[in-house]
């Protein structure tokens, strides 16, 4: 039985600059029922649960502390931004914290970070089984985005979750990330869904709204909706025309694939 995909949006993109209770009424009203931000620190916790409660939502992701996980220098800072994110997750029931992972250090070769990376993830470990909190680490692509920034395939992403071997560290699948960095989208995340906690979605190019560009969203969804995958999509871009009137149009849309 096919699974009903749950959109999610990230207000920070797809409303930025809009007042938080403008965004997540805008969110509501186009009947989507959860959103998503970046720097949890940068935001009112209060504020965030009193409009998510006040319109009935869900609030299905935000951002750990942009701290390298590549560098073992930094580690000990990691884990203590981990700790005070995943304090933050709790006090708004947000299942899911994202974490990037830092740019490629000049002269250190890809195999010492990349086992900097498993080591710091397994020492995470145990916090966020204990907590109930995801930690999903997110590919992104170099091309247009982030130059300089060390993960960029799902494979590696994959490969290290496999070392890392916890339930509550997973893979954030950024679907136009990945479609830039590597293609092949459908088969990737169909043959690893259960190394992915979240989804991230936009058109490509331009990251706009998910109806532009040269993803097929319509099948992309319909092979991750035929997997055991139950956990939130979230549409991270920044709108060409009026954001409600898209988000409508991409309600409709999931509705109509579930």
């Amino acid at each position: 039985m096919p699974n009903h995909l749950k959109p999610s949006v990230c207000i920070d993109a797809v409303f930025e600059n809009v007042p938080l209770g403008d965004a997540v009424k805008s969110v509501a009203d186009a009947g989507i029922k959860a959103f998503e931000f970046w720097c949890w620190w940068e935001k009112d916790l209060d504020e965030l649960r009193k409009w998510r409660d006040a319109e009935g939502m869900a609030i299905s992701a935000c951002c750990t502390k942009f701290i390298s996980l590549v560098d073992p220098a930094q580690r000990s800072d990691y884990l203590a931004g981990l700790e005070a994110s995943i304090a933050a997750a709790k006090q708004l029931d947000c299942p899911v914290l994202i974490s990037q992972v830092g740019d490629a250090r000049e002269g250190i070769s890809r195999q010492q970070q990349h086992q900097s990376l498993i080591d710091g993830l397994r020492e995470a470990a145990p916090m966020l089984e204990s907590s109930g909190v995801t930690l999903v680490i997110e590919p992104l692509n170099e091309l247009v985005d982030h130059a300089g920034y060390y993960l960029i395939r799902s494979e590696e992403a994959f490969e290290i979750i496999d070392a890392v071997n916890s339930p509550r560290v997973k893979v954030v699948f950024d679907i136009y990330h990945q479609q830039i960095s590597e293609g092949h989208v459908i088969h990737n995340l169909v043959q690893n869904i259960d190394k992915i906690g979240h989804f991230h979605a936009a058109g490509n190019p331009g990251r706009h709204e998910l109806t532009t560009g040269e993803l097929n969203y319509e099948q992309i969804f319909a092979a991750i909706r035929a997997t055991e995958y139950d956990g939130y999509v979230g549409l991270e871009y920044w709108p060409q025309h009026d954001p409600p009137t898209g988000l409508r149009q991409v309600a409709r849309w999931f509705s109509a694939t579930s």
